[in-house]
């Protein structure tokens, strides 16, 4: 045995020494960060040991001295498989397997005579530097950005450590060490909420911890190491805790684990989720066999209970029906090449905001009922009930948590329609005329070239596509009248109008903007508008028309002066250069090329503000653009939602939630923030305009 001991201390004072020279050679702040974390690991340890050397001499029991020499069997094999055979994950995972053990074995293993003990003091206070010394290493770590931040629920580590401590607590009754298993899996549901930076996150943390506390190991009736309990709570919630302000992970990729999910796999895990809401429901209902005022109780149990069960239903529909959605949008992104990386852009073309908005009240509501059933029926003596309801309560906050994130950062539906007429001749009285044969062929390529980047633009930001008409011989007012309205007039596959339609145009235009028809007509902006207004009446959706024409700044002046829509015009000049000589003149085509580019390349080196260009970019806004908010669930949006995915006797509560859902509370503050807004965007217009659509107006 002391044989074994030399051979294991021997080679951590090597691997340590070896360590201090590779140090020495290269001195830096992240390496003595690096050994913060080294020395909190060192105080965990030496207090893990020596805590569990004083049970083992107050109660000579022999059970410990086996775990206390399996424990440094392992710390010799985990230093074997690190420093010997390259197995850092297999060696870390089993180090922090014990460690969760130990810590369990510490909260569990303890009685009154330990109390006035110096060693088990000691071990207390080693165990507080550790958490200490565990959190400012954390929190430097991330001030110096060395942390590689990544989409996961929970680190191999933590679950090392929730597994050790779940092993532990099997040293309980049969029905304790249930209730701690539960309280185990309650608290990474916590740790995966903060992780996901959902919605209610903290506030579930603080219930957790209050209730954990206060009720939950006094409902045991066993006495527990408040030092060893403090240690493994505040190293597993540290890093999560820290996350949710310094991860810088997006919201698709903190959730990228659930939403890369097979459908049948995300779809069979709402067999758990069921099983853990009716055994919540049934223990609930165990406040029934109380007899105490049961003429309050029984009729409010079966009020609650009822209102639990309906919005419950609602719930798992709901969920059953993202996960269907999903699924679509999976299947869309694949079939866009291995190479294709934009789910996010595929949910926002699928209407997945609008289905996730009106989810995020739904879920809340089920959130509410949970609450309430659990204060009913609050049985402070039971452990697994009071462990069951910090279960449920963060499950919930994370399905609130995603349909809220998502229902805030996706963008809305898109519609385009692009109309490209090659002519670039007119007649003296402005009409459109035949070219010469020599240059059909090369404006026909042109025309085709302009044609090929609109469907391009479309594709990537995945548009939904009414049509991109080419003539050569022109289009009546008529056709096209007919074509505009029946384009304003698309909706989504789940009912809603479209949150922005894109018409784009490249044709001959008079100089007053008017698009040059067939048979002599014109099509002015104010009939546009006027259509507009008519599709759009009541609704919150804006219209966005892109011209590669030569006379487009009328309408980009024009569109500035209009109050009552939500309308921008984006255009372009072609300047007229004086040496064509040395340099070709711009031509119709080319300024959609440019835009498409930047729009569609991320590595785009495109200037637009850049001086003597050849194209002059500009856009104008409507008055009220800055008004425009994506489109909310409107009470007809809910009633269409509600008829295609719920049974009828849900539509109470859908209804509820709708209105609670519509409360806004803060509406003189959103009035103030519009005016600056509408201020600033129509005094000093910014050179490059987010439409959030994925694409960019731009002017030079």
């Amino acid at each position: 045995m002391c044989r074994f001991l030399r051979y294991c201390f021997s080679h951590c004072l090597h691997a340590a020494m070896t360590r201090l020279e590779e140090v020495n050679g290269e001195v830096s702040m992240q390496s003595s960060v690096r050994w913060l974390g080294y020395l909190s690991g060192l105080n965990l340890l030496l207090a893990l040991f020596l805590g569990l050397y004083a049970r083992w001499e107050r109660t000579a029991e022999s059970t410990l001295l086996v775990i206390f020499v399996l424990a440094l069997f392992v710390l010799g094999v985990a230093s074997i498989l690190y420093y010997h055979f390259s197995m850092e994950r297999v060696s870390l995972s089993l180090l922090h397997l014990w460690f969760g053990f130990l810590l369990g074995l510490l909260c569990f293993l303890n009685s009154s005579s330990l109390k006035n003990d110096v060693k088990e003091q000691a071990a207390n206070y080693l165990l507080l530097a550790s958490v200490a010394l565990r959190t400012l290493w954390a929190l430097l770590e991330r001030l110096l950005g060395c942390t590689r931040y990544r989409p996961a629920f929970l680190t191999s580590a933590e679950r090392m450590e929730l597994a050790g401590f779940v092993i532990a607590c099997t040293a309980l009754l049969t029905q304790k060490s249930l209730s701690v298993m539960v309280l185990v899996v309650a608290l990474a549901t916590v740790m995966v909420a903060l992780r996901m930076k959902a919605l209610l996150a903290l506030p579930n943390l603080v219930c957790f911890a209050v209730i954990t506390a206060v009720l939950f190991f006094k409902s045991l009736n066993i006495t527990t190491n408040p030092f060893a309990l403090s240690c493994f709570f505040s190293q597993l919630i540290c890093d999560p805790l820290l996350d949710v302000y310094f991860s810088g992970l997006s919201v698709t990729e903190r959730w990228q684990p659930f939403l890369v999910w097979r459908g049948l796999w995300r779809k069979l895990s709402l067999l758990p989720l069921l099983m853990v809401e009716v055994t919540f429901i049934i223990l609930a209902g165990r406040k029934l066999t109380d007899l105490y005022q049961w003429y309050l109780m029984i009729p409010g149990f079966v009020v609650c209970a009822l209102l639990w069960v309906i919005c419950h239903i609602v719930f798992v529909i709901t969920v059953w029906g993202f996960h269907t959605k999903l699924s679509d949008c999976q299947r869309l992104c694949l079939s866009q090449g291995p190479e294709f990386s934009g789910l996010h852009k595929v949910m926002a073309s699928k209407g997945m905001r609008h289905f996730c908005l009106i989810s995020e009240r739904l879920v809340l509501l089920t959130l509410v009922s949970t609450v309430a059933v659990a204060t009913l029926c609050w049985q402070a003596s039971s452990s697994i009930f009071v462990s069951m309801f910090l279960l449920v309560l963060p499950l919930e906050s994370l399905f609130h948590g995603l349909f809220h994130e998502l229902g805030n950062s996706l963008g809305g539906t898109c519609v385009g329609y692009a109309l490209v007429i090659p002519t670039n001749y007119c007649s003296p009285d402005g009409q459109p005329m035949l070219l010469p044969p020599g240059q059909v062929q090369m404006l026909n390529m042109r025309s085709t070239g302009i044609l090929n980047n609109v469907q391009r633009f479309f594709a990537h930001h995945l548009i939904d596509t009414f049509g991109c008409d080419y003539s050569t011989s022109g289009v009546t007012l008529e056709a096209l009248q007919t074509k505009i309205k029946s384009f304003l007039e698309l909706r989504t596959t789940d009912g809603p109008r479209h949150d922005t339609y894109v018409i784009f145009y490249s044709g001959h235009t008079h100089r007053s903007g008017e698009w040059a028809l067939a048979g002599g007509d014109t099509l002015r902006l104010d009939q546009i508008l006027e259509w507009w207004r008519e599709r759009n009446g009541g609704f919150c959706s804006r219209l966005i028309l892109v011209l590669d024409c030569d006379n487009s700044l009328p309408w980009v002046k024009e569109v500035r002066k209009v109050e009552d829509v939500h309308v921008a015009v984006q255009g372009a000049t072609l300047a007229r250069l004086t040496d064509i000589q040395l340099q070709d003149p711009p031509q119709l085509g080319d300024f959609t090329s440019q835009w498409v580019e930047y729009n569609c390349n991320a590595n785009s080196h495109i200037q637009w503000s850049e001086r003597g260009r050849a194209v002059v970019a500009s856009y104008g806004i409507s008055k009220h653009w800055s008004d425009y908010t994506l489109h909310l669930p409107s009470g007809s949006d809910v009633t269409s939602h509600w008829s295609m995915y719920f049974p009828r006797m849900t539509y109470p509560v859908v209804q509820l939630a709708l209105w609670c859902g519509g409360l806004n509370l803060l509406w003189l503050c959103s009035v103030c923030l519009r005016c600056l807004k509408r201020v600033k965007l129509n005094w000093f217009p910014p050179a490059i305009l987010d439409t959030g659509q994925g694409f960019k107006l731009v002017r030079s």
